[in-house]
């Protein structure tokens, strides 16, 4: 997936685009940790039952913070998964809903 200003997650109705406000401080309380390429990556387990290989949520920032990549990815991350017709899918999209809507408290993303 390539770096957007705005990005939708497979299945989901909501678009999220980068918040003119982010700051990148708020990218690191936020659980964002810097990658080799001075980008920002997050990486968080959307499954309570299975927090080590359960299904995870990945967003990378782009080092200039104008666009963003994001996907769910199996425990493994080799491959990417619909959170939305899985069989946890209720308690999966809740916890997605949960930091996506953290996120947009905090001026990371504003969603459309």
């Amino acid at each position: 997936m390539a770096f957007k200003s705005a990005n939708q997650l497979l299945g989901d109705n909501d678009t999220y685009k980068v918040s003119s406000d982010i700051k990148r401080f708020t990218l690191l309380d936020m659980g964002f940790s810097k990658t080799n390429a001075n980008n920002f990556a997050f990486e968080r387990s959307l499954d309570p039952s299975d927090p080590y290989k359960g299904i995870r949520l990945k967003i990378v920032f782009k080092n200039d913070l104008k666009s963003f990549k994001i996907s769910t990815i199996s425990g493994n991350g080799l491959n990417k998964v619909n959170i939305f017709t899985n069989k946890n899918s209720e308690v999966l999209v809740e916890q997605y809903k949960f930091l996506m809507n953290n996120f947009v408290e905090r001026s990371v993303f504003t969603k459309e």
